[in-house]
């Protein structure tokens, strides 16, 4: 250690020496100097900045400084930047200690043997004009003083040194303003021409509620797809109705016919289910993904609604009912084989609509779709163009934050402190004893703020009115919720009803409590999960669905309402929680850095937005990996997504009958080579990999990065690559590429010819080897003939219509191809 008082070794710590340490002078220098005098060459800053790695590169020559920390960068990569710089230098690192549970892999075994890691710097480009210098100099250049002095606060009598800073300042928040309006999307419906579907052969079952069943509405869907030949049969399903039940009943209702599809009627009914906290149409349409895959019905399924997107301004949104667009979109991540789409329909049913709905029925570009009197409508996602110019949203009274001690509600909370918030009322389920509780409130009452700290679950309708008639609110903003990951096949209708509720429920009792009073914010804490999907999290997308849909819902009643579907939020929450924020980013979702999400939230108050996606997405890197196993119209018109799709065609599951053509009049151990490199490619494609040599054939899919979500993109392609209905769990029963490649070929084997095949492919094998012994030694090739005739006397031993006697037709059926090459083996053994 050495001592920034002397410059030198510290030789004792005494009281003396810790008064003489707080007065009398650094010597920083000095103490730089005795390291270097020692070999020290290299420096590591364990700090909350880069500050003394500048001072040490002032005080020595070419020294090594790393800082741990760097105030411009996340705090993982630049710890990660300063392992990866010692280890260039020669410092030792301890791999195994921060790859903990890694594995080591064998280096190549000659040197052309490589594959490259390295990024590769990207060819010049041509330089694209900042919008913000081009608006600055555009001032300029009008001579417009009143616009540059209002901009950078410029007084008569300020001089030159005063502007600058001002100038410098304004830029750099002008540039991540840009950044920040960069990330923002909005919700759209493009006018599409009328779908002219072709008819699927077959009947189509129609799920809906029993209680449903006899209503104008779903007669008039059920009549007009009758009299458009598309055979539609009703199948009432009772609120009580479990999952099995559900699997039998559709499978009775299928029988022996062919099933060209199924439409769900289910999300029409609103009245409560048995499972608290969600609609009979949710629940039933939740059991309904599942029981179609039980029941082996691998049609197309389409879920209906009833008035719910809001395409037109003027449109009411159905908030429950757009909780089955948020299931969808994951189910349609899931289930990619056996999913037709959403279609939101209007409240008549008329002759135009009946007919553009059975058009829609029988396409496959479009999975998002409205149908109106007026024409068809396509969702996508659209970049907001251009900035808010305008009032600034600030707030005023008191502003209430549900989940207020979490993550992003501090956050928030620390934002509306500094924006003038007068009194923050902050709710979570412990109150004060939530962490950092006590610490978040002294912080904001320094800033100004007063604070109240409550303990109020939102959930409780009871609780929250007690709250909100203690505290009148102007403004609130709901953060609350939990999401828990699981794949849809495996969830319970409990878990799905306990996570939709722990954020649409809060938000539905804050609405109606609320109804009466005059807001200037009700703000909404969404997610992108809501909003294109998210595999694992369909009840999360759920409950995310909904909040969006209240916001237009509340819209329409000319209330406050912005629903922000948020992206990652970095330093905290639930990606930081999960340890996830890695995985996100590899995939193409960067976490938003608090202070940056701060300022879009802002521009949505300030814009008035209704629902806005606010998102840092590398499109190139997520799109390939989102699009595998089904395109998406949703975000292919975004020109980021068009580009790369363009330049990188994402690499689609050839047709069944190509591969199997393909694998017909192979060997046996050919069809396995030719399985096992297209199980290899897919799984390559699903990890993002460059090319199928990244997976090795006999590692288990674990210890190549598999998890839920990407072992159902893996099964997703091979069936579209086979045909054949695998399994959720393909990747944990079939764990390596080998062992998946066995069970694909053993389903795809026709029992009927295999036979034939193999036996004049295993010929083939047995000429080669006897190719390679005729050299041998008399007393070898002398067994090898021996053995070669009892075989030829084997199969001469039939009369003319192929019988064989019973022994030898004995002996031929039990015996397989391996059996007759471990004979010939073991005669050319003993020779």
């Amino acid at each position: 250690i050495v001592s920034n008082l002397t410059g030198g070794l510290v030789e004792a710590y005494t009281a003396d020496y810790w008064v003489r340490h707080v007065r009398e002078a650094v010597r920083f220098s000095d103490g730089a100097q005795t390291l270097h005098d020692l070999g020290v060459s290299t420096f590591v800053e364990v700090g909350p900045g880069g500050v003394l790695s500048g001072m040490v590169q002032g005080c020595l020559d070419s020294p090594v400084t790393v800082p741990v920390l760097r105030a411009d960068r996340p705090e993982r990569q630049a710890l990660i930047t300063g392992l990866a710089r010692l280890h260039t230098r020669g410092v030792p690192v301890d791999w195994r200690a921060f790859f903990s549970g890694g594995r080591t892999v064998d280096l190549p075994t000659y040197a052309f043997q490589h594959e490259r890691y390295w990024v590769e710097a990207p060819e010049p480009v041509a330089p694209v004009a900042d919008p913000v210098d081009a608006e600055f100099w555009e001032t300029v250049d009008r001579e417009d003083l009143e616009a540059l002095a209002g901009t950078l606060d410029i007084r008569a009598d300020d001089t030159f040194s005063e502007v600058l800073p001002r100038l410098s300042s304004w830029r750099r928040q002008r540039k991540e303003q840009s950044t920040v309006d960069g990330w923002r999307y909005h919700e759209t419906w493009k006018r599409i021409p009328d779908p002219n579907g072709t008819r699927r052969p077959g009947a189509w079952l129609v799920p809906v509620s029993a209680a449903r069943l006899d209503e104008e509405w779903v007669a008039a869907c059920l009549s007009g797809l009758t009299d458009r030949g598309l055979d539609p049969l009703p199948v009432p399903v009772e609120p009580a109705a479990d999952r099995k039940s559900l699997a039998g009943q559709l499978a009775e209702a299928a029988g022996t016919k062919t099933v060209a599809g199924v439409l769900s009627l289910l999300a029409i009914d609103g009245s409560p289910a048995p499972t608290a906290g969600l609609t009979n149409g949710v629940a039933l349409s939740v059991l309904l993904v599942q029981a179609l895959g039980d029941a082996g019905i691998d049609a197309p399924l389409w879920c209906a609604t009833r008035n719910t997107m809001g395409v037109g301004p003027a449109e009411p949104a159905d908030p429950d009912q757009s909780q089955v667009w948020g299931l969808g979109r994951v189910a349609a991540l899931e289930h990619s084989p056996r999913w037709g789409g959403l279609v939101d329909l209007p409240e008549a049913i008329d002759d135009r609509v009946a007919g553009r709905l059975a058009g829609v029925l029988g396409q496959s570009a479009e999975d998002q779709v409205a149908v109106r009197a007026r024409g068809v409508f396509a969702r996508r996602l659209s970049r907001v163009t251009g900035g808010h110019k305008g009032r600034t949203w600030s707030p005023r009274g008191t502003v209430l934050i549900t989940g207020g001690t979490g993550a992003l509600g501090g956050h928030v909370a620390r934002w509306l402190a500094g924006a003038g918030a007068e009194h923050l009322v902050l709710t979570s389920r412990r109150g004060m004893d939530a962490p950092g509780a006590g610490e978040l409130k002294s912080e904001l009452e320094a800033l100004g703020s007063r604070v109240t700290v409550a303990a109020c679950d939102v959930a409780d309708r009871d609780a929250l009115r007690a709250l909100l008639d203690e505290h009148p609110v102007n403004a609130v903003v709901h953060t609350a919720g939990t999401a828990e990951a699981g794949m849809l096949t495996d969830t319970t209708l409990d878990d799905f009803a306990a996570t939709v509720s722990a954020k649409a429920l809060g938000a539905r009792y804050l609405d109606e409590l609320l109804a009466g009073r005059e807001l200037d914010a009700f703000v909404l804490f969404s997610s992108v999960s809501g909003v294109w999907g998210s595999g694992g999290q369909a009840a999360y997308a759920a409950a995310n669905a909904f909040l969006d849909g209240l916001a237009r819902h509340r819209r329409s009643r000319g209330l406050a309402a912005t629903a922000i579907a948020w992206g990652p939020w970095g330093e905290g929450g639930m990606v930081a929680d999960t340890g996830d924020e890695e995985r996100l980013r590899l995939r193409g979702l960067n976490a938003l850095r608090p202070h940056q999400a701060v300022s879009a939230l802002q521009s949505a108050l300030s814009g008035g937005d209704i629902t806005v996606t606010v998102a840092d997405v590398d499109w190139e890197r997520f799109v390939g990996p989102f699009t595998l196993s089904r395109p998406s119209a949703l975000l292919g018109e975004l020109p980021e997504v068009r580009n790369a799709l363009a330049e990188e065609p994402t690499e689609q599951a050839d047709e069944p009958s190509a591969l199997r053509k393909k694998l017909s009049g192979l060997s046996e151990g050919e069809q396995q080579r030719l399985l096992v490199d297209t199980v290899c490619a897919r799984a390559a494609a699903v990890l993002g990999h460059s090319g199928s040599s990244a997976v090795e054939a006999d590692l288990p899919f674990r210890d190549l990065g598999f998890d839920s979500l990407t072992a159902i993109e893996l099964r997703n392609l091979l069936t579209a690559d086979t045909g054949l209905t695998l399994p959720a769990t393909l990747v944990f029963d079939y764990p390596t590429s080998e062992a998946i490649a066995r069970h694909l070929r053993a389903e795809l084997a026709d029992e009927e010819g295999s036979s034939e095949v193999s036996v004049f492919s295993e010929l083939d094998r047995l000429e080669s080897v006897i190719s390679a012994v005729s050299s041998a030694e008399e007393a070898v090739r002398s067994g090898v003939r021996r053995r070669l005739q009892e075989l030829l006397s084997l199969m001469n031993s039939t009369d003319g219509r192929g019988e064989k006697p019973a022994d030898a037709q004995r002996q031929l059926e039990d015996a397989t191809i391996d059996d007759i090459f471990d004979l010939v083996d073991q005669d050319l053994g003993n020779s």
